[in-house]
């Protein structure tokens, strides 16, 4: 089991299935249909040439340029393409995702290992597979999309910044943006996370050489004595060697007292600000790459007058707040073992009737929030309510537009699933860490006007990454829903294709 096993799994479906898409459905189709002809020109060496409803930057066809060129020499050589646009067709750019994903897959379990170090191999190696089976990830490995290698990017940055590599954390990020935007939302999480680690790593270092010179000392006094009397040496020794050993007994809590003297949220954030802020040089230094990338996003958008490359009027920057609530239940959903238990609405419950007064000041609170939220910034974009080709067309069709209050019967179910995410995270992450994984998912989903269960895939896939461990059984059943749902929207993809009345061509459903 491990990282051999991942990839072999992943590549027992990723491999057939690719295959089986190219068959049935040979031509571009949905984005693709931009993608592929705007990676052919990369690959005919035309780089000035470009698409204007491109919206993301050219970091997937370089990527694209780069695969098919290492894949030339091979097929030069048996005649089977003659120069590098021969080889530019559909199945071949489709296949740089296949290759992607189970790359994507080894990171995510590498990630496992290096999360939760006593979780063991073969539930790391499961885990991976079951976030490698998430419907929306799975699904667009077998199409030319960018949501896959964007997801790997993220992840090999996020992984890189663990292991404090910090300049491969942020050429990683470089590349990221390069495949997605909003990727830079994710090099700052990463980077902002990495700063905390850092100076908690440095106090934590502070205090323990402080302890071991407060020994020191003792011991040396105790040397000095001994040539005034040998019986006060001994006697000295016997308690210099009892505080070791207390010392010892109590290294980490004397660390973890250093390190959180807090009580509170509040505590701990002003307890991380001070120490920022007294290290801010050494902060500034080890993370300045991570500035030098951000420095350089912001000159583009700059320059470019939008964050967007094309179809601007399409793609307006908008107070989507509605998108927040969305996220947090179909995340909780595809944690329902998490979340939708009654288990967990009983620790709720619980928490709440601890201590009432706050809990229901809270609860009003996200309930009226989420209340403004729906009625007033809930984004009906002209695409969702035009493509019939998407799921999120019948979900705001047949459910939230339902009848006029249903979008407002929703909100309880929103608000319980987003104060399940944080109870849950809250469990086995600070709550800074919380904090800015909240603040992250609102600053790349709330501009989005447009309602895709794309954008979810990178915060969620975090999300279930620092998420407590499901048990096997829990996890089983995790695993076979997701199958279904994969064998489910495959399948109406190749075999329910449909035709529109004014357009032609064939239609296919897809997430």
């Amino acid at each position: 089991m491990g990282r051999r096993a991942v990839a072999v799994v992943v590549s027992l479906w990723v491999i057939p299935i690719s295959i089986l898409v190219n068959r049935i459905v040979p031509d571009p189709y949905m984005d693709e249909i931009f993608h592929i002809p705007q990676a052919q020109h990369y690959c005919r060496g035309d780089f000035g040439s470009w698409d204007p409803m491109i919206t993301t930057p050219p970091g997937l066809y370089f990527v694209s340029l780069a695969y098919v060129a290492s894949l030339f020499p091979g097929m030069w050589l048996t005649k089977a393409a003659q120069s590098l646009s021969d080889l530019c067709c559909t199945a071949i750019l489709r296949s740089i995702n296949a290759v992607v994903m189970i790359i994507c897959s080894i990171f995510i379990h590498d990630l496992i290992i290096h999360l939760r170090p006593t979780l063991g191999e073969r539930k790391a190696t499961a885990y991976a597979i079951l976030i490698a089976l998430y419907p929306v990830h799975w699904f667009f490995t077998f199409l030319y999309y960018t949501d896959v290698a964007s997801l790997t990017a993220v992840l090999a940055m996020y992984l890189a910044s663990l292991k404090k590599q910090y300049w491969l954390s942020a050429m990683l990020g470089a590349l990221a943006i390069l495949f997605r935007q909003t990727n830079v939302v994710w090099m700052v999480f990463v980077a902002a996370n990495g700063a905390i680690v850092y100076v908690e790593d440095f106090y934590r270092r502070d205090c323990s050489s402080q302890e071991n010179r407060n020994i020191l000392h003792e011991e040396n006094n105790a040397m000095t004595e001994k040539s005034n009397s040998s019986h006060a040496y001994g006697l000295r020794r016997r308690q210099i060697s009892r505080s070791v050993n207390t010392n010892k007994l109590h290294a980490s809590e004397s660390s973890e007292s250093c390190l959180y003297n807090s009580s509170g949220f509040v505590d701990e954030i002003l307890d991380v600000t001070f120490k920022l802020w007294s290290l801010k040089w050494k902060v500034l230094m080890v993370f300045a790459p991570f500035a030098m990338v951000l420095v350089s996003f912001v000159t583009f958008i700059i320059w470019n007058g939008s964050i967007v490359l094309g179809a601007k009027e399409a793609h307006v920057v908008s107070p989507h707040f509605a998108q927040i609530l969305y996220f947090g239940l179909v995340s909780a959903s595809a944690l329902a073992p998490l979340h939708f238990t009654t288990s967990q609405i009983a620790k709720l419950c619980q928490l709440f009737r601890n201590n009432k007064i706050v809990g229901s000041f809270l609860v009003l609170t996200a309930l009226s929030t989420s209340s403004v939220a729906v009625h007033w910034f809930s984004i009906a974009h002209p695409y969702l309510l035009a493509d019939n080709r998407h799921y999120p067309f019948y979900i705001w069709r047949k459910v939230i537009q339902a009848h006029w209050i249903m979008k407002y019967l929703l909100i309880p179910i929103y608000v319980y699933s987003w104060f399940s995410i944080i109870n849950v995270l809250g469990e086995v992450q600070k709550r800074i860490w919380v904090l800015l994984f909240g603040l992250s998912v609102a600053l790349v989903l709330v501009p989005a006007p447009l309602i895709e269960f794309r954008y979810f895939t990178i915060p969620f896939v975090l999300l279930t990454l620092h998420s407590p461990i499901i048990g096997n059984s829990k996890l089983l059943v995790m695993v076979s829903v997701y199958v279904v749902v994969d064998i489910f929207t495959l399948a109406m993809f190749l075999f329910r294709p449909f035709h529109w009345e004014h357009e032609i061509g064939t239609q296919r459903f897809m997430w």
